[in-house]
């Protein structure tokens, strides 16, 4: 299950739903099962205390992932994933990206860590990038084959209550 918290910031990620199933989707193309996973929005003063307290780090960053998984075990991953919301947003402005584009880019890249992906070296940054792209390119092309099938069915729809109106009139 995935929950979404906030802690000294009122950031909402839209669509809640189906990030949680498409995060579903990535854990079990991962080889997993997606178990408890928190997402925890802050800001940058709550998340950079974060970084100090618990991994001795004095400076600013997208996430922090807390590692609850039994990856051995029962292939179930777990954990609390805090992002700073403002970090975030000003890397979106640094890479030319959105800032809800960047956000998912996050969110995934945390929940890639809890199915144990390295990012520690230059070979595995560039794999988690790499990951990161598949599964972004994956939400986006859900989106669009929803909004397809949306349209699709509003279509059937139209021709339905044409054709009704059409012997109405007869």
């Amino acid at each position: 299950m995935v929950r979404y918290y906030n802690d000294d910031c009122t950031y909402r990620l839209p669509e809640k739903r189906r990030t949680a199933a498409w995060l579903k989707r990535v854990a079990h193309e991962e080889g997993y099962t997606l178990g408890d996973v928190t997402y925890i929005f802050c800001s940058s003063r709550v998340h950079r205390k974060m970084n100090i307290d618990f991994i001795g780090h004095d400076y600013f960053t997208d996430v922090i992932t807390f590692d609850y998984s039994d990856l051995r075990g029962e292939g179930v991953v777990s954990g609390d994933i805090f992002i700073d919301v403002e970090t975030v947003r000003d890397n979106a402005r640094i890479y030319g990206a959105t800032a809800l584009h960047e956000m998912r880019r996050v969110v995934v890249h945390g929940l890639l860590h809890l199915c144990g992906q390295k990012d520690k070296t230059p070979r595995a940054e560039k794999q988690m990038h790499k990951k990161e792209d598949k599964y972004l390119a994956r939400f986006n092309e859900d989106q669009t084959k929803a909004q397809t099938e949306d349209q699709a069915e509003a279509q059937t729809e139209n021709q339905a209550e044409a054709q009704t109106e059409a012997r109405n009139k007869e």
